[in-house]
């Protein structure tokens, strides 16, 4: 009889994260407060608080989502068939939700917020580590890896997609309202297969790409 419960405590946990979400990608975490977040999930702060000590337990559990989030990817990413496959994955898992614009603002205040506050430094970099252990592995084991240019060993390219996919998530921030969902993933796409001929392709076949 418990069950019912705890699935709407953790409804309710949702509602808050997904509340603030909204206002700090456009407040910010500093000039977001508690009361706009309630008034955004259209309940009481009494009862946030009853879920969240503070603002900035707010922000863990946040980022904690965010890498959860980041591991269903690699999962599915793992799954594909071809390295180019699992990338394409990577770089479009988010094209095509609504908020897509505030998850990237979100993103982007996290790192922010992590060059002044220890705390949720030690959170940015664990969902980092996460990230870059999951792309590195793919890489690692794919057998286009073997045709890598420049002698880049897993963890080199690894860096240099992620530089990639940060940047494009930074476009996203500074003119989230001009794609729509199915162009907005049709750019991503367009870089991802232009990074791994670049990559990937041997030397000699990249003329004819």
């Amino acid at each position: 009889m418990s069950q019912p419960q705890i699935d709407a405590g953790s409804d309710r946990r949702c509602q808050i994260l997904d509340a603030a979400l909204v206002c700090f990608a456009k407040r910010g975490f500093h000039q977001a407060s508690m009361h706009d977040i309630s008034a955004e999930a259209g309940i009481s702060v009494g009862l946030i608080y009853r879920y969240f000590e503070n603002k900035e337990a707010v922000i863990s559990a946040m980022a904690d989502r965010h890498k959860k989030e980041i591991s269903e990817v690699l999962q599915r990413a793992q799954q594909a068939p071809t390295l180019l496959e699992s990338l394409e994955i990577l770089f479009t898992a988010h094209c095509c939700e609504e908020e897509t614009g505030m998850v990237s603002a979100f993103v982007v205040d996290l790192y922010a917020e992590a060059s002044r506050n220890p705390r949720v430094a030690d959170l940015v970099r664990d969902v980092l580590q996460t990230a870059m252990d999951g792309v590195t592995e793919l890489i690692a084991r794919a057998p286009e890896t073997q045709n890598a240019t420049h002698g880049l060993s897993p963890t080199g390219l690894a860096e240099l997609i992620f530089a990639v996919a940060r940047g494009m998530l930074m476009l996203d921030v500074l003119r989230p309202q001009e794609m729509t969902a199915t162009e907005r993933r049709e750019r991503q796409l367009a870089v991802t297969r232009r990074l791994w001929r670049l990559l990937f392709k041997p030397e000699g076949e990249l003329a004819y790409a």
